[in-house]
């Protein structure tokens, strides 16, 4: 397991990746820790953040084309993130949970397994060229 592959790509590529495994750890952390805290509230609009950039940043990735599968997931992501927001807001905690769910597993979980692909940028981390 080396990071070289991923430190030799283009800038974007970096900070996505580094946004995603971020967002991945701190999203296992607050599916883990106490719920409806200050910590978990705080921790939670950093993932939201994370997450959102994760997003964001995949329609700059070249090797995604101009348009793909990807970037459906990504659009459900930026529209779901706030709404999800919101349901907490309201106190529609089984809502907010499920939602969050969702997004933690099919934007990083699922996600993150696609890169996993060979020829992927991610497959050379993990396994090398």
């Amino acid at each position: 397991m080396s990071l070289a592959p991923l430190l030799r790509a283009p800038p974007i590529i970096i900070l996505h990746a580094f946004a995603a495994m971020g967002a991945f750890v701190l999203g296992t952390v607050q599916l883990a820790a106490p719920k409806g805290t200050l910590p978990h509230r705080t921790l939670g609009y950093i993932w939201v953040a994370l997450l959102g950039f994760v997003a964001l940043s995949s329609f700059w990735i070249p090797q995604f084309g101009d348009f793909s599968l990807i970037h459906l997931l990504s659009i459900f992501t930026l529209i779901m993130l706030p709404l999800a927001v919101l349901k907490a807001r309201r106190h529609r905690v089984a809502q907010h949970r499920r939602a969050m769910t969702i997004l933690f597993l099919g934007a990083l979980v699922i996600a993150g397994a696609f890169t996993l692909y060979p020829g992927r940028i991610m497959h050379k981390v993990v396994f090398g060229s």
